[in-house]
């Protein structure tokens, strides 16, 4: 999961990176505040392998960083980094999705709302340079050109 992908397509690279089961979960979590490894574990009920795997890639792909937790007692937390955080639309459009495609009418959920006024965030839409919402039919991807 570590290593560099060759796509020329951004969705390819991005899912090369965070596409599994386990990666977007836990930078969920750490958007959450989690930071410690047995806190990680404890809520996303990975086994400890498989969430030490998912840690080191993300650290190697400078998603999380390590930072001395603040009791000092040597122990470590895992702290998103500018690229991390640049993930936060990304969680945020697939909890909206998740919300309006995966759960039935009135069917219990958690709630992402703004501290500002303690409402549910806004529906994510793609924009034009103009502001003006686009959808997948008013787009095109233009690839480069083939070595």
């Amino acid at each position: 999961m570590a290593t560099e992908s060759m796509t020329p397509c951004p969705v390819g690279r991005a899912l090369d990176l965070v596409g599994d089961r386990w990666s977007l979960l836990i930078v969920r979590e750490a958007f959450d505040g989690v930071g410690r490894f047995s806190d990680f574990q404890r809520r996303l009920g990975m086994s400890r392998s498989m969430l030490s795997q998912r840690l080191q890639a993300l650290l190697e792909a400078d998603v999380l960083t390590q930072q001395p937790l603040e009791e000092g007692r040597g122990y470590q937390q895992y702290v998103l980094t500018e690229r991390g955080r640049a993930l936060f639309p990304l969680v945020v459009a697939l909890r909206q999705w998740g919300e309006a495609f995966l759960f039935a009418p009135g069917e219990p959920r958690s709630v992402l709302q703004a501290d500002s006024d303690g409402l549910p965030l806004a529906l994510m839409q793609p924009r034009d340079q103009h502001g003006q919402v686009v959808a997948a039919a008013d787009t095109q991807v233009i690839k480069p050109p083939s070595p």
